[in-house]
């Protein structure tokens, strides 16, 4: 039986990538096709993202906007969610009746070999890898099987040594032993460092190579079964990169700064705040200040570009739900302690900034929009793939490698043999 295997390193941008820094990402690219041109999504955010992956579409089809989204509760109220917690898509279902619009890896293969995640980032990023259930996803939060199935939880901490811990047992629980049709492992690092440190910095170098040293446990264990006549397929990529936060806006106090704080409290307009993007939700009356709020926006030093219409559906997301506007935050183009070009304005809901002068997501900056994806198998022949490539593109190629339709997704599949 064929088996798919993707493993994601959160938050690695393709440019670290180098036989100096991730010598066992540097070799698979060698061996492998590396997608050269491959991009994430809109907001480039790593809940959304998870989903892109699952799915192979983006948010204008799956339909969670990003790390925070808002619904329309309570007696016509927008309420901003974040989709990090564990009852998120509790919260989703109440509002829209479903979660995700359109159907997952895990359902398409979950009567030919299942699937099998394990993911250290937020609960809410490991579940929407499956949200309606039909494998298996484990999280240090809470786990599950098909139909809400009891699984223990998985016993890692957060960051670099639940990382480290995660490793070794997909190595052995899933690869080894259980063997599902696509299985999946989603780092937490080095997303949740480069959080915490200045891009460039020591400890982001050394995240980098731990979870190089991680992908290379992962794929000498595949090269092992492949000694044994396993035909596995295994794709290595990331979600997005990162780009250094300067400067912080408090985006409530802005609403209520330039006169929609009675509107804001009325729960008829809002911000979904992204890291170095906001979404702009506005409903009902609220509909007729949107001009005003876009004027001011744009003269506003945090806001870089605004995308509404026709050209917010062309980065992939919906006009629905009250969504008006997406907004990439200013950025100056200047290094920062270590070098890194690119400093952005980060979005806050008080007045609290935290993690500045490290690095952020989430908008359509140039660094930020710019993870890796390599595809290794060995009837693939060393290349590198220049057409444009994306998030959605994954599912597509992982479900066409085992023969399942892969109808209905966004993305392609990637010629790599």
């Amino acid at each position: 039986m064929k088996r798919a295997v993707y493993v994601n390193c959160d938050g690695l941008c393709t440019d670290w990538i180098s036989p100096e820094r991730t010598p066992t990402l540097a070799a698979l690219s060698a061996r492998g096709l590396r997608c050269a041109e491959h991009r994430a999504i809109f907001p480039s955010v790593t809940r959304a993202s998870a989903s892109a992956v699952a799915t192979g579409c983006r948010p204008i089809k799956h339909g969670l906007h990003g790390n925070r989204m808002a619904f329309i509760e309570d007696g016509r109220r927008l309420v901003v969610r974040d989709a990090g917690p564990p009852d998120f898509r509790g919260h989703m279902r109440k509002a829209l009746g479903r979660t995700l619009r359109v159907p997952t890896m895990s359902q398409r293969v979950a009567k030919h070999g299942g699937f099998v995640g394990y993911s250290n980032v937020s609960p809410g990023a490991a579940y929407f890898l499956d949200p309606e259930e039909h494998g298996e996803v484990r999280h240090r939060a809470g786990s599950y099987g098909p139909g809400g199935s009891t699984v223990p939880p998985l016993p890692v901490k957060a960051g670099l040594e639940g990382d480290i811990a995660m490793a070794g047992l997909f190595c052995d629980e899933v690869l080894r032993s259980r063997k599902p049709a696509i299985s999946v492992m989603w780092f937490g690092d080095p997303d949740l460092t480069m959080h915490n440190a200045p891009i460039g910095s020591p400890t982001h170098m050394a995240a980098l190579k731990q979870i190089d040293a991680l992908v290379g446990d992962v794929a000498a264990t595949i090269d092992e079964l492949r000694a044994m006549g396993e035909d596995i397929l295994l794709m290595v990529g990331s979600d997005h990169g990162h780009e250094t936060i300067s400067k912080g806006i408090n985006v409530t106090a802005w609403l209520d700064e330039n006169g929609f704080g009675a509107l804001r409290e009325a729960g008829k307009i809002a911000f979904a705040t992204q890291g170095t993007a906001t979404l702009l939700y506005a409903i009902d009356e609220a509909e007729r200040v949107v001009p005003d709020v876009l004027a001011k926006l744009k003269a506003s030093p945090w806001v870089g570009e605004i995308a509404t219409g026709a050209e917010l559906e062309r980065l992939g997301i919906a006009i629905e739900g009250g969504l008006v506007a997406g907004i990439s935050h200013a950025r100056d183009p200047a290094p920062n302690e270590f070098g890194v070009a690119g400093q952005r304005w980060g979005a806050f809901n008080g007045s609290e900034f935290k993690g500045l002068g490290n690095g952020q997501h989430g908008g359509w900056g140039p660094d930020e929009t710019r993870p890796f994806l390599i595809v290794d198998h060995p009837g693939a022949k060393p290349a590198r793939c220049m057409e444009r490539t994306s998030l959605i593109d994954i599912a597509p190629t992982i479900l066409t490698f085992l023969g399942v339709p892969a109808d209905g997704m966004e993305g392609k599949a990637i010629a790599w043999s």
